[in-house]
C-alpha cells in the first residue's frame, strides 16, 4: 500500500514537472550554459532532484504562476507579482485582461502605497534592495518578514528555509549576488520553490528565463551570495518570508 501511495505521489510530482517544461521549454532553450555546482532543472538530475525532495510546497503554485521579468531590472517586481498571485492577494484592474483581475509587472505600482517605497521608473534603472521588497509585499497587506544575511546564519536560514518549503501558503524571495553561485554576474532576485534534504541543495526559479533555467544550488553557495554586500543600501542582500497578513 504504501509503494502504491509512493507511485502515485512520484507520478502526480512528474506530470506537474511536464506541464511546467511544457509551459517554459521555449525560454530554456536559449539559455546559458551553467557552472558545474549548479544542477539545471531542466536536466534529469534536476527532475530528480524535486521528486525526492520532501520540501517542495511551494513549487507547483509558483510554477503555475511563473513569468520572466519584463526587462533586466524587473526580476524583483516579476519574484512580487508571482507570489501575490500564489497567494491570492486581491489584485488590481489589469485593462488587458478585464475584466479578470490579476498582478501584473504593468500593473503593480497602481497601488500608491509602493510609490513612497520606490517608483517604477527607478526601479527600472536601479532594480530593489532587500528592504525595500518587504516595503512593496507589505504595502499589499501581506506579512512580510526581512532577513539581511549578515543578521542570521548558514543554519538558520536551512532550518527557516526548509521549514517553510514543508508548508503551504507561504514562500520565500531571496536576494544574491550571481556570481557568487558561478552565473552572470550582479545582484538577482527571485522566489525559492522546493529544498532537497539529501543533496543541501535550493531550487531557485529564475526569474530571467532568457538567461537562465531554474536552478539547484548548494545551500552554502546561495548564503555567501545573499551575504554579500548590496553597494545601493550599505547591507548584505538575504531573503523575505511572505505569507497573507491576519
Amino acid at each position: 500500500m504504501k509503494n502504491n501511495l509512493r507511485q502515485v505521489i512520484k507520478t502526480s510530482v512528474q506530470a506537474g514537472i511536464v506541464c511546467f517544461c511544457v509551459a517554459s521549454g521555449s525560454v530554456l532553450s536559449q539559455t546559458l550554459p551553467l557552472s558545474p555546482n549548479l544542477i539545471g532543472f531542466n536536466s534529469d538530475e534536476g527532475e530528480k532532484l524535486l521528486i525526492d525532495s520532501k520540501s517542495r510546497e511551494d513549487f507547483f503554485p509558483l510554477s503555475t504562476q511563473f513569468i520572466t521579468q519584463n526587462n533586466q531590472a524587473y526580476c524583483g517586481v516579476a519574484s512580487i507579482v508571482m507570489v501575490l498571485n500564489s497567494l491570492g492577494i486581491p489584485a488590481p484592474e489589469a485593462p488587458q485582461y478585464k475584466p479578470y483581475r490579476v498582478f501584473t509587472q504593468e500593473n503593480f505600482f497602481s497601488n500608491e502605497k509602493t510609490k513612497k517605497v520606490i517608483t517604477a521608473d527607478v526601479v527600472s534603472r536601479k532594480g530593489m534592495t532587500l528592504d525595500q521588497i518587504g516595503g512593496l509585499l507589505a504595502s499589499y497587506g501581506v506579512r512580510v518578514n526581512v532577513y539581511h544575511a549578515g543578521d542570521t546564519s548558514l543554519e538558520k536560514f536551512r532550518s527557516l528555509a526548509a521549514e517553510n518549503l514543508k508548508q503551504p501558503g507561504n514562500f520565500i524571495l531571496i536576494n544574491y549576488l550571481r556570481k557568487e553561485i558561478g552565473q552572470e554576474k550582479g545582484g538577482h532576485i527571485s522566489p525559492l520553490a522546493a529544498y532537497n534534504e539529501q543533496t543541501d541543495r535550493f531550487l531557485i526559479l529564475d526569474v530571467s528565463r532568457y538567461k537562465y533555467p531554474p536552478v539547484w544550488v548548494r545551500a552554502v553557495d546561495l548564503w555567501k551570495a545573499m551575504s554579500t554586500t548590496d553597494s545601493d543600501s550599505g547591507k548584505t542582500r538575504g531573503f523575505v518570508f511572505v505569507s497573507k497578513g491576519s
